[in-house]
């Protein structure tokens, strides 16, 4: 069996993680040839964290392109375009998120990655909600799920709960605070307006990102044998994502004794049940996340029973080496299979790129009305009188004068919108 992984870099990602977990695992199977492509020139230095990568085959596009492979697997929506260059029987894409949720609304790049969920491929994911959708989008395609596996060899799980500091939650956070999406300074806010003494810990790789916050320590970036370490002295790890597809960095807390708070963001129903191995707060309510951590730091028997269940919510979690197998078995089947049809596929993809070139020229058009009433204002604050009138509108005599006018001003203001 000869498989490629198409991926854009080897940087240090939960993503990228997955797919070299399983590239590694996979190339451990007899008769396993598994490759790992890089479809564009890297900007930063590849392999930090990955020890393993040396047994792995890596390997340029190029060199991608002159192969033949059994299945090609892209990982990211991007990586999909050179999916269908790359010589193989069978084409695959490994959903980790709906990508086109990482783009805000006008961003070109929102489009496309919405359009490749259209494209005749058969889908491996790593959520259920992710399955889900799928098969309510492209009900004829064939979809796989393999939950991410977790390496109990540097997670645990521990064989029993660390101690807890009494009089002290230990908080931590982590994430990338360049990405909207992860909600990072939004969880520092909340744990800076506790009324329970806390102590807080900043986990990123991002210093100049991060800025001044408020927090005890920060670190990064770590190693994930110096992350499963610092997870063990931890109470409860903060994560308030907006956007997530497995929602990994709670379950590895899990694994080393800890609990978490967390938003009710796609994937947290994977193993995080409010008020038995964790607690669930809302999107935007920092006062309510604040009030939820100061629960956890005064009533200590709630504490533990979080963090005691959460243990054994790790211990029922598959490892690595068993999440491959499932991996194993998903190309497998798909190789076995007749390739998916293209007809449905081109239809579905149509009908999404009508709907996109729609919703991009109403905005297009909108922006065409804000220009234009931005020019006629621009002209307006040029005339001589008006610049007169805007040099004087923090006089108080004026003021006073132009109360009377203000109904007329505002009609005026309307009519020229």
């Amino acid at each position: 069996m000869k498989v490629i992984f198409l991926l854009n870099d080897l940087q240090l990602s939960g993503g990228v993680g997955v797919v070299i977990q399983h590239a590694r695992r996979l190339s451990a199977i007899d008769g396993w040839d598994v490759t790992l492509a890089l479809v564009r020139e890297e900007d930063a230095p590849s392999w930090v964290g990955y020890d393993e990568l040396p047994h792995l085959h890596v390997c340029s596009r190029e060199q991608a392109l002159a192969g033949h492979y059994d299945v090609a697997v892209a990982t990211w929506w991007e990586t999909v375009f050179t999916l269908f260059e790359v010589s193989a029987d069978r084409r695959v894409f490994f959903v980790q998120s709906l990508e086109d949720r990482f783009y805000e609304d006008g961003e070109a790049e929102r489009l496309g990655a919405a359009l490749v969920l259209d494209l005749p491929v058969a889908f491996v994911t790593e959520a259920r909600w992710i399955a889900d959708t799928i098969a309510a989008l492209r009900p004829e395609a064939q979809c796989y799920l393999v939950r991410n596996g977790i390496d109990k060899q540097v997670f645990g799980p521990v064989a029993s709960l660390p101690e807890t500091q009494e009089g002290l939650l230990r908080v931590l956070i982590e994430g990338s605070p360049s990405a909207w999406f992860k909600g990072v300074h939004t969880a520092i806010v909340a744990a800076a307006a506790m009324r329970e003494p806390h102590h807080v810990t900043v986990v990123t790789g991002e210093r100049r990102a991060l800025g001044d916050v408020v927090a005890d320590e920060v670190v990064g970036p770590l190693s994930h044998e110096e992350m499963a370490s610092l997870y063990g002295r931890t109470d409860v790890l903060l994560k308030l994502s907006i956007v997530e597809g497995m929602f990994g960095p709670p379950l590895e807390a899990f694994h080393c004794g800890a609990t978490c708070v967390v938003t009710p963001v796609t994937g947290h129903d994977e193993y995080v049940v409010h008020g038995w191995n964790g607690l669930l707060t809302d999107w935007d309510d920092v006062l309510g996340t604040a009030r939820a951590l100061d629960l956890l730091a005064r009533d200590s028997d709630l504490l533990r029973f979080l963090r005691a269940n959460a243990l054994e919510t790790a211990r029922a979690w598959p490892s690595w080496e068993q999440s491959s197998q499932f991996m194993a078995a998903a190309l497998l089947a798909i190789r076995r299979d007749p390739p998916p049809l293209a007809a449905p596929a081109a239809a579905s993809l149509l009908a999404d790129l009508r709907a996109g070139i729609e919703i991009h020229g109403k905005l297009l058009r909108e922006r065409v009305v804000f220009y234009k009433q931005a020019r006629r204002l621009e002209r307006i604050r040029r005339l001589p009188l008006v610049r007169l009138l805007l040099r004087l509108r923090n006089s108080r005599s004026l003021k006073l004068v132009a109360r009377p006018l203000r109904p007329l001003y505002r009609r005026a203001r309307r009519s020229l919108a």
